[in-house]
């Protein structure tokens, strides 16, 4: 789906608040990369969002990514080159997807949705900790876990949830069991949580590591339109 008009000056609003700049900064760069010094942060982090980019972390890595494309600093091994002597190592490239509507998922039987904690401690349990450590749950405080019936106790199978930024974007995740995968339960959970954060009048924002096959999907197929990337390093 496409967004509304206005949808991505929003969007630059929140991201420009997320990375430190003033708040027209990001829709007003005109195709030129902003950059800002912040000596302080643990990350470095580059951002290509609907034509706009920016780069933020210590002044050493602003000056050695001088001269080097936007497309260049988007590939997550140019920003562990320039950082490495700093011990920067992988956090990775996200691909952004957003949405300010999206189509309303009908489960094909009555399900059980739980709002809890415990069962999203249970699901993360149930999950590789390569998933559990891209989603993290604990940090989304509006979750929507669907329950199902697994040998007379009910289970939970997929986990929808979001946490505001900047009280304009909801950052929306989903985890599902691996064993319940294929079933359009991620989808499901992911379209609960999404459609609770637009009843809150937030605009939908998917993050997705670009390696995530399963994760890239689910947004495709719920109708996030793609904005941009984020790639980012941990400082030693």
């Amino acid at each position: 789906m496409s967004l509304e008009p206005g949808s991505a000056d929003i969007i630059h609003l929140a991201w420009a608040r997320h990375l430190g700049f003033d708040d027209a900064a990001l829709a007003a760069s005109a195709g030129e990369r902003l950059t800002r010094a912040d000596g302080s942060r643990r990350t470095v982090d580059f951002v290509r969002l609907f034509g706009a980019s920016a780069l933020v972390g210590p002044q050493w890595v602003l000056d050695a990514a001088v001269g080097i494309s936007d497309e260049e600093l988007a590939q997550h091994v140019t920003l562990l080159t320039l950082t490495r002597p700093h011990g920067g190592h992988g956090l990775g490239a996200a691909a952004l997807f957003f949405a300010d509507e999206l189509p309303l998922l009908q489960p094909a039987e009555e399900l059980t949705v739980a709002h809890g904690n415990p069962e999203a401690v249970e699901l993360e349990g149930r999950c590789p900790p390569d998933d559990v450590n891209e989603v993290r749950l604990p940090e989304l405080p509006h979750r929507y876990t669907v329950m199902r019936d697994d040998g007379g106790r009910s289970v939970p199978v997929a986990c929808g949830a979001y946490t505001e930024w900047e009280g304009i974007l909801a950052d929306v995740r989903v985890l599902v069991d691996p064993e319940w995968r294929r079933r359009g339960l991620g989808s499901l959970a992911a379209s609960i949580a999404a459609h609770e954060a637009l009843a809150s009048g937030l605009t939908l924002q998917w993050r997705s590591d670009v390696s995530n096959k399963g994760s890239l999907a689910i947004a495709r197929s719920l109708g996030f339109a793609a904005g941009g990337i984020q790639t980012s390093v941990l400082l030693g």
